[in-house]
């Protein structure tokens, strides 16, 4: 299966970056994850939570639809729930230090020319880099 890997991101980023244009195009706003639910848990996203709501609906029923369809597929990840939850968080954190996540920076800031998301995706992406 590693000779299709390529072949999945590819698809994977187009289907992010479509969904990116299709939701800026949509309502006017950045499709950033961490920006839609921290809206909806801090109230700042009252006026649009119907569409905040129906967005990470689609990011919790997109991948379950994905695992019922095709089963679910081996991964290196900890089956330590410990470990997971502090990843979380650490994850939470850090999209609040940096004013977004990838999906938010990375995918859209870069794809609009924002200064601040090419700085924050070069950041992450060094950071990713010197931990691995």
């Amino acid at each position: 299966m590693i000779e299709d890997d390529w072949l999945m991101g590819v698809l994977g980023g187009l289907m992010i970056g479509g969904a990116g244009a299709l939701y800026l195009l949509g309502n006017g706003r950045i499709m950033g994850a961490s920006g839609i639910l921290g809206g909806l848990l801090d109230g700042s996203g009252k006026d649009t939570a119907r569409d905040q709501l129906f967005f990470l609906t689609g990011l919790i029923l997109a991948p379950a639809a994905l695992v019922l369809s095709t089963g679910t597929h081996p991964t290196n990840i900890t089956s330590d729930v410990s470990i997971l939850i502090a990843a979380g968080l650490l994850v939470g954190i850090g999209t609040r230090l940096a004013n977004g996540c990838t999906s938010g920076h990375g995918v859209c800031g870069i794809s609009r020319l924002s200064l601040r998301g090419i700085a924050a995706t070069v950041i992450y992406i060094t950071a990713g880099a010197t931990t691995m």
